[in-house]
């Protein structure tokens, strides 16, 4: 058995390192003086908006992690107000251990494929995403990650290639999309090889591209926020963005989307990835884990206001699967602390759980195989059928 890896964690401070340190300990933060309160059940009806968030690499143990030193053993983080609890199979057509790219299309597309393909069944036939499924419905749709926005996840909800690697590919396909909000980073597959950064081999301004299709190109969160436009391409970084002082944040950057996007009378589709509690999984590094759960939950919280209020929103939280085999062990005398021990710096094929809000979240309760998942937010949304195979 492969040895246990440990880092550490300090409730007040939070520093951000990229190695595996020897000890990790989680301090529990004291019960808050309101404990929140679950959401209830929400009444069955239409379904106008979905908004499709994905904590990329998030296990139960990442997120129980985070309310232990977020809100104590007795708090709720918001997405744990949630009514509806599942638990999601994640094993890819090639192997019991998903990437995110044959996580995301299991969901985007409502089909299993190999590692690594983005969009497309392992014969490469392209399969079409519930994304652009709304969009021919006249739905307006939107893509958000905190990594790249050509990343794995993101992409196969706009994109078919062959390969995760293609980024620079990614990012063209995306002109092509419909997608009226992106917002992330990677900006160095939009910008030409002559540019200082890029990492495309030709000479394409993919942003100069798309602001001749009228969409506003932002780089900061004083740009995101002032914008009017119906259209935006918001790239924050050069590639994924910064772990600390990271802004906007991924509830700013959601808060935006959400706003632009409900104006559509015809409703809206929004998926929001949470890129780098993988990344802090890889690593092995609580410390990291927790700072991108914290970013999570916030993201949560504004999709779930904007559905309370709205009443005919599903919001669905899950991952494409778990990172790093997080644990937590027991002090059987001490209500203090924990300690997080690992087992691999890579993927686990331990299933993940999911959370839903709205009508017909009682749909996602139970064991699910990620690929149903897909299949009934695309039926009980009513924009088609999933899965659906480009046969040329």
């Amino acid at each position: 058995m492969k040895k246990s890896l440990f880092t550490t964690l300090v409730i007040s401070t939070i520093i951000i390192n990229c190695t595996a340190q020897e000890s990790n300990i989680i301090e529990i933060a004291p019960a808050p003086s309101v404990i929140n309160e679950k959401l209830p059940l929400v009444e069955d009806g239409p379904i106008k908006n979905v908004i499709f968030i994905i904590g990329d690499g998030t296990g139960l143990v990442q997120l129980t992690s985070g309310q232990y030193q977020l809100v104590g053993a007795e708090g709720l983080l918001h997405l744990q107000t949630m009514p509806v609890t599942g638990i999601v199979k994640t094993y890819a057509a090639n192997g019991l251990i998903t990437d995110s790219a044959a996580g995301a299309t299991a969901y985007s597309c409502g089909i299993k494929t190999d590692n690594g393909k983005i969009a497309q069944l392992p014969d490469e036939r392209h399969c079409k995403t519930i994304l652009e499924l709304a969009e021919e419905k006249g739905l307006s749709t939107g893509i958000i990650a905190t990594s790249t926005i050509t990343h794995a996840t993101p992409a196969s909800y706009a994109s078919h290639v062959k390969s995760r690697a293609m980024q620079p590919e990614i990012a063209v396909d995306y002109l092509d999309s419909g997608l009226e909000i992106i917002l992330g980073g990677g900006k160095e597959f939009f910008i030409p090889s002559s540019e200082e950064g890029s990492r495309r081999e030709d000479d394409l301004n993919v942003i100069d591209d798309f602001k001749n299709l009228g969409y506003d190109y932002v780089e900061s969160a004083e740009e995101l926020e002032s914008t009017d436009s119906d259209k935006i391409l918001g790239l924050f970084s050069l590639a994924g963005m910064p772990v600390l002082d990271r802004t906007p944040t991924l509830a700013e950057m959601s808060e935006k989307a959400i706003s632009k996007l409900s104006q559509n009378d015809a409703g809206f589709f929004l998926m929001i990835e949470a890129s780098q509690i993988d990344w802090g999984g890889h690593d092995n590094n609580s410390e990291y884990v927790v700072h991108e759960v914290k970013g999570l939950d916030a993201a949560v919280k504004v999709a779930l206001d904007f559905a309370v209020q709205d009443g005919e929103t599903l919001v669905i939280l899950t991952a494409d699967h778990e990172t790093g085999g997080m644990a937590i062990n027991a002090h059987y005398d001490r209500r203090d602390e924990v300690e997080i021990a690992w087992t691999t710096t890579g993927h686990t094929g331990v299933p993940v759980p999911l959370m839903a809000y709205g009508p017909h979240a009682i749909e996602f309760t139970g064991w699910l195989e990620n690929i149903e998942v897909g299949q009934k937010v695309a039926q009980l949304f009513g924009v088609g059928t999933l899965p659906q195979i480009n046969e040329e």
